[in-house]
């Protein structure tokens, strides 16, 4: 192994951690998703994992493209680019879409009292809740759909210092090289990826809603429409 390709190496580990933990979009869709539709966390993993191989995916089969067919870097950087806008705007239409679901839910689903009379021995009250009584029951059976908008969404998503700052420099030397330092970056971006979800996940449970629980949806879809804002106008 070549000095040039230890530092590509050493460099592409520290760019798929830092890239992951400073671009919200990797880990807090999944949390809120996990957290409001009441994933296991064995689902909440296997969904962080399969959409994480999708965002590498992605960028890997362009960069390869590139390297093979000599495409401009700059071309290359400007469908990423293309490709980010796209990814971002649509985070933020399905949490947007999502926030308004989880809203009319939670307003559908504001609990309140009955009375009931027993003629002469009095009346009693109490507290109900007309769709969430009825969600869980029906829902068996349906497919969920959440993990495969996110995954489609991934898959537009690039990794933007793959290609430019690590592809690239590393076809110079060898493919094996090329692979290596594809490789190490993907794992850590996964890796990463999956800690903080695991960790977040974990934490989240632990701490008690009351009230609040009823617009977990809500709150999700705002947190992943959040996640894309951020991505298109502050270029997390």
């Amino acid at each position: 192994m070549t000095k040039e390709l230890l530092v590509l190496c050493a460099a592409s580990a520290s760019l798929g951690f830092f890239h992951t933990i400073f671009g919200p979009d990797h880990y807090l869709p999944f949390i809120a998703m996990g957290k409001a539709r009441r994933w296991t966390l064995a689902k909440i993993a296997s969904v962080t994992f399969l959409c994480g191989a999708g965002h590498i995916a992605g960028s890997v089969v362009l960069g390869l493209a590139g390297v093979i067919f000599g495409v401009a870097i700059m071309k290359l950087e400007a469908l990423e680019a293309f490709r980010g806008n796209i990814a971002a705007w649509a985070l933020i239409g399905f949490g947007f879409a999502y926030f308004i679901w989880g809203l009319r839910k939670a307003i559908r689903n504001r609990p309140h009292h009955h009375i009931h009379a027993h003629g002469g021995q009095g009346s009693h009250s109490h507290k109900h809740v007309h769709a969430e009584s009825h969600t869980h029951v029906h829902d068996h059976g349906k497919k969920n759909i959440t993990p495969w908008i996110l995954f489609t969404i991934f898959i537009l998503g690039p990794c933007e210092p793959l290609i430019p700052i690590l592809m690239y420099p590393a076809a110079k030397n060898n493919v094996a090289g090329l692979f290596l330092v594809t490789g190490i970056f993907g794992l850590v971006t996964i890796v990463t990826m999956l800690g903080i979800v695991t960790v977040a996940s974990l934490g989240i449970n632990l701490v008690p809603l009351g009230r609040v629980e009823r617009y977990n949806h809500a709150l999700a879809g705002a947190t992943i429409c959040l996640s894309g804002l951020t991505i298109r106008f502050l270029g997390l």
